[in-house]
């Protein structure tokens, strides 16, 4: 079989993945779904349980709030230096490992007897989470064929944002009937069986396996490994502790001030706190690949779409269930169902867009889904008094659709992307990209709600607004983004091969054969 080149030139072209999936494991993909599930419900399903988490640990409200705090802020601190620890470590052992003590502090948080037990649990569990949230695209990636990625990727995709949606109403139907202490146990039966489906689907090995491209005649690219078997530019630098301290303390501050902003403006000059630490570590050993990943592989605008769309969903979660209950009269239970339309719309487009854009590409399937989530939070932009649940409900269900057509269709156009060697890294900064956007959401719309006056629709409007410009800020990110060129050329007799699509199946590739060898121009 004649030597082949494949050279990218724009994020659309998925990089032939460094060992060769000869079978699709859905299981592992099922896997990945799950736990992003979980991950994410943990994220929100805390809130509504910490009146009585206060009451009966008997500790103020600053103190119990720390429940929440304590597992958000190590999640998207660590993803960073976490991300870039997983490109040099066995992702099997880190997952199994990351899903028990997931479900370990889970259940010590339900046994805590006084708050500082409790605290240190979800602090622990932050951490494991962070694990999950980076290694969950890089399972979905790595468990299927190039050409069944947008599938795979639209499980997480999907099922994540599901469970942040979902995570206040699950918590209140087990505060209601259970008690608060269930809240952080419901996770358990969904981890003990992903950890029982990983340990038996998933390969021993797997992941460690990129060195043997090269054992077959695999010429080392960009963010290949080399001789020494380390990836070009991302050798293990001479202070991790270090550089995790340094992107902790930056994310840490930005979060706090984005989180306290709508109790006074004077909390957002704690995000000038973040700009030292953060300047320090791109600068050095620990920064400075990432940039180069990000910079070379075309991602940054696809990364600044899904920090957009984040926030563009989390600003209209946050409005419109507030203006309903607050301003309307709605009912708790009302609200509940009508902004429920919006993870419906998603939960049902999620495996469409995966199978659209395996057919047609990523790019233009995650064009059109953002697009129709604009469409539809601009249409709620007029939300005033004399609007029905079921008037709001039709709105979200379309920006919902058009929601899960583009999750999944950005993650394969970002992970396909990324070099394979640094998969972890890159799945890290696209978690850490929309952790910011949900929590930057919430503090923008109440920000505009503030100026435009509280309590008037005039609020509402602007919270509203701000929403739809966001969402419509994704569209020509992700249309634009590390477009240079969308060929993918193969060294075979002069051949062109249909881009995001593999020269050849690699299920069908010989044994013996020379790997391709993508090369990303920048």
């Amino acid at each position: 079989m004649p030597h082949q080149e494949a050279v990218s030139d724009g994020p659309d072209v998925p990089d032939v993945p460094d060992v060769a999936v000869v079978e699709d494991r859905w299981l592992l993909v099922a896997v990945a779904g799950v736990l992003s599930f979980v991950a994410m419900l943990d994220m929100n399903i805390v809130n509504v349980a910490l009146a009585d988490i206060a009451s009966g640990l008997h500790v103020s409200a600053t103190t119990a709030q720390w429940a929440v705090l304590g597992y958000q802020l190590p999640v998207v601190a660590l993803l960073l230096p976490v991300g870039r620890r997983l490109d040099r470590t066995d992702p099997r052992t880190a997952l199994l490992t990351a899903t028990a003590g997931f479900a370990l502090c889970g259940a010590a948080a339900a046994l805590a007897p006084w708050a500082a037990w409790l605290i240190a649990a979800r602090i622990a569990q932050g951490g494991c989470g962070a694990v999950l949230f980076v290694l969950m695209p890089v399972l979905a990636l790595r468990s299927v064929r190039p050409e069944r990625r947008g599938r795979a990727m639209s499980v997480p995709a999907t099922l994540g944002p599901l469970g942040a949606v979902m995570g206040p109403a699950v918590g209140g139907l087990l505060l209601d009937h259970l008690g608060w202490r269930a809240v952080f146990l419901v996770k358990l039966p969904f981890c003990a069986a992903a950890l029982v489906v990983a340990w038996w689907a998933l390969p021993k090995g797997w992941g460690q396996r990129q060195g043997r491209g090269r054992e077959q005649g695999q010429r080392p690219g960009p963010g290949r490994r080399g001789q020494a078997g380390v990836a070009e530019g991302v050798r293990p630098t001479s202070r991790p502790l270090a550089d995790a301290l340094l992107v902790a303390v930056a994310v840490t501050a930005l979060l706090l001030a984005l989180t306290l902003a709508p109790d006074g403006p004077w909390w957002l000059l704690l995000a000038v706190v973040a700009v030292p630490p953060a300047v320090w570590w791109l600068r050095g050993p620990g920064g400075r690949p990432v940039a180069q990943v990000l910079r070379g592989a075309g991602l940054l605008g696809a990364h600044g779409a899904v920090l957009a769309g984040a926030a563009g969903f989390a600003a209209m979660h946050y409005v419109v269930a507030l203006h309903l209950q607050r301003d309307d009269g709605v009912s708790a239970t009302t609200t509940g169902l009508t902004v429920l339309a919006f993870p419906l719309g998603m939960g049902l487009a999620g495996p469409v867009g995966g199978r659209l854009a395996d057919r047609y590409r990523p790019r233009p399937v995650a064009v059109t889904g953002a697009a129709l989530t604009a469409v539809g939070l601009a249409l709620l932009v007029p939300l005033g008094d004399g609007w029905t649940p079921l008037d709001v409900a039709w709105r979200l269900a379309l920006a919902g659709v058009g929601m899960g057509l583009t999750g999944g269709p950005t993650q394969a156009l970002v992970m396909g992307a990324a070099p394979p060697d640094r998969a972890a890294t890159v799945g890290a900064t696209v978690q850490l990209a929309r952790s910011l956007g949900f929590t930057l959401g919430p503090a923008l719309a109440t920000a505009a709600w503030g100026l435009a006056g509280p309590g008037t629709d005039t609020g509402v409007h602007a919270g509203l607004a701000l929403a739809a410009t966001a969402a419509w800020t994704a569209v020509p990110l992700l249309a634009l983004s590390g477009r240079t060129g969308e060929r993918v050329e193969t060294v075979e007799a002069g051949k062109a091969v249909e881009p995001g699509r593999a020269s050849t199946p690699l299920s069908e590739a010989p044994v013996d054969a020379a790997p391709t060898t993508p090369v990303t121009h920048p």
